[in-house]
């Protein structure tokens, strides 16, 4: 491979990992945006006894 063609290689191999990083870094940015809210947790209550029970008929 000539030197050109070689030193033209490694610019495009640099360019595509410098890419790839910022994407990944974009992608961090957003997933963490804004950082000072709060996680929201949700969960679920349900009230009384499950079905089947036969506690309360006794």
């Amino acid at each position: 491979m000539p030197e050109n063609e070689k030193k033209r290689h490694l610019d495009i191999e640099k360019n595509n990992d410098k890419t790839r990083k910022e994407d990944e870094l974009q992608e961090g940015l957003e997933d963490s945006f804004p950082a000072s809210d709060p996680v929201s947790v949700t969960g679920s209550s349900i009230t009384g006894a499950p079905k089947g029970d036969k506690s309360k008929n006794k």
